[in-house]
């Protein structure tokens, strides 16, 4: 049984796992899931995610693992994608753990809202605007630095956070005002093999 991996096509969540199985050259197979139609309400789907929510894999062994930094730690294991020193290791860490905290929940709420709700940035609270901009300084600051989040290599940080990152455009967040971030999209793109967004 290849891995299933279920996942919504328009969801940067869902799609740097996607990434993550084409570079390590896995074999799985891609269920779409329609999150705005419902889909992960169902009953056959929350047998299978309780927490109703994608990205979801179902292991070759049959079992599931949610939340996307969790699977794509799990999918890493033992490559070069998660650093051999224990403090890279956890620099690497802080970065996924800080994406669904401080980065998410502003970027990609912001683009879901403009993009897929059709709402306006006026329509939106200032303070999303507000945090995402703040969440893109931080990162500039770190990307002025070196060429990827945890020094010269790609990471899982790279991958996690260039998702939503690329995207922020259709949440009303300008990139050409974040220049380090901008190059670091396109670095870790090409590393990626995808084309710019």
């Amino acid at each position: 049984m290849s891995l299933a991996l279920y996942g919504d096509s328009r969801s940067g969540n869902c799609l740097k796992v996607k990434w993550l199985l084409d570079r390590l050259g896995r074999a799985y197979d891609w269920f779409e899931v329609d999150v705005v139609g419902g889909q992960t309400r169902t009953a056959a789907f929350l047998a299978l995610n309780p927490a109703g929510q994608v990205p979801l894999v179902v292991l070759e062994d049959g079992r599931p693992l949610a939340q996307s930094n969790a699977i794509l730690l799990h999918l890493s294991e033992g490559t070069d994608l998660i650093p051999g020193d224990a403090y890279a290791r956890s620099r690497m860490m802080e970065w996924l753990f800080w994406e669904q905290y401080s980065h998410e929940p502003y970027i990609a709420v912001a683009r879901f809202q403009m993009a897929y709700l059709g709402k306006s940035r006026e329509d939106l609270d200032p303070r999303l605007f507000q945090r995402g901009e703040a969440a893109l300084n931080r990162m500039e600051a770190a990307l002025s630095a070196s060429d990827f989040l945890v020094g010269e290599r790609l990471t899982l940080a790279d991958i996690a956070l260039v998702a939503y990152t690329r995207m922020a455009g259709d949440g009303g967040f300008d990139l050409t005002g974040w220049p380090a971030v901008s190059a670091w999209v396109a670095r870790t793109e090409r590393a990626l093999g995808l084309a710019p967004y």
